[in-house]
This record gives C-alpha cells, sequence and structure tokens, in this order.
C-alpha cells in the first residue's frame, strides 16, 4: 500500500514536494515508534499529507465547494496554505481509499493543529515542521530533540515560532492555530 500511495505522490507532486512527502513519511514513522502509535497509519498519513497541495488556489476553493467544504474567511484568502490539508483529507478518503478517519483527521490538521488533537495528529503536525528537507527554521535542531521526548513540548514551541514568524511578517494568522497553541499552553 504505501509503495502504491507513494507512487502516486511522485507522479502528482513537484520532486521538492515529494521529497517533502517522504520526510514527513519517515520522521512520521519514527515519532510513532517513540510514543507508542501506529507506525503504519502514521506513515501513511505521512505520506498523504500534501497529497492536494499541488492544486491551485482557485482548484482548491472549487473542491471544497464540489465537497461541501466550509470555508473560513481566513481560508478563503490564503487558500493554497490552509485548504490543502481539508481538500487533501477527502482526497485520501475518495482517491487514495483511506478508511481511517484517525489518517483523515491527522492529514485535515496538519496545517493548523486543534485543540485536543489525538496523538497521531500532533506527530504528522510535527513530522511537517520538522523533517530533514527543513532547514531553516530558527531552533531547528531543538525542536528535533524536544519532539523525541515530548510531543506536546515540541507543538507548543512550533505552534509559537510559527505564530511569531506570521505575526513579525504581517501576514494572516489562523484562528485555528492561535486556539491550539492556546490550548496546549494552558494544559
Amino acid at each position: 500500500m504505501l509503495d502504491e500511495l507513494r507512487k502516486n505522490m511522485k507522479s502528482i507532486l513537484s520532486d521538492r514536494r515529494y521529497q517533502h512527502s517522504l520526510g514527513v513519511e519517515q520522521v512520521s514513522y519514527d515519532l510513532a515508534l517513540i510514543h507508542g502509535e501506529d507506525v503504519l497509519k502514521a506513515s501513511i498519513a505521512g505520506i498523504l499529507h500534501d497529497c492536494a497541495k499541488y492544486l491551485t488556489d482557485e482548484e482548491l476553493l472549487q473542491e471544497c465547494d464540489n465537497n461541501h467544504i466550509e470555508i473560513t474567511e481566513i481560508e478563503r484568502k490564503l487558500p493554497n496554505m490552509l485548504l490543502h490539508a481539508k481538500v487533501g483529507a477527502v482526497y485520501a478518503k475518495k482517491k487514495y481509499k483511506i478508511a481511517d478517519e484517525s489518517i483523515i483527521k491527522a492529514i485535515e490538521y496538519h496545517t493548523t493543529g486543534r485543540p485536543a488533537m489525538t496523538k497521531l495528529e500532533k506527530i504528522i503536525f510535527i513530522a511537517d515542521y520538522i523533517e530533514p528537507n527543513r532547514i531553516m527554521i530558527p531552533n531547528i535542531d531543538y525542536i528535533r530533540e524536544v519532539a523525541y521526548e515530548n510531543l506536546d513540548e515540541a507543538l507548543k514551541i512550533s505552534l509559537k515560532q510559527t505564530l511569531e514568524y506570521l505575526e513579525g511578517k504581517g501576514q494572516l494568522i489562523c484562528p485555528k492555530t492561535k486556539e491550539t497553541y492556546d490550548y496546549y499552553v494552558n494544559q
């Protein structure tokens, strides 16, 4: 199954995005193994997490419409950044025949996070942030170390850095990301 999914991703994603997806798959596997999560589920979610990333903004908006996916105002303004996860969750189910809802949800929330994430959701979110091809993120080596020890702590650090980066650039921030950060800081 994983070989088939990899072939599918290789055929639709740019080489850079495909390498990123392979990195997320590997880190997801590693984190799942260390933190007692199902490694096959983590690998599947990891390789598929960006399965809709190749779509244009217009195509993402159209897919949301076609699949009755609710869109917030900020998602409408930042479709490539935010909607590829929601559309990817639908694609995982419909195109790639993934029936496991925990995998679907891990794909859906890999960009924004959400309060009270499952372990698998945390793993995919963090793996997307720390995979080996990500080198320009401040403190990346430290966050990688923390991720192998404590998922919640790695989640807080990566969310905080994301929010600080977006604020520093004057970019829009998805309220769900802020809610997720606040939830974990107040745990």
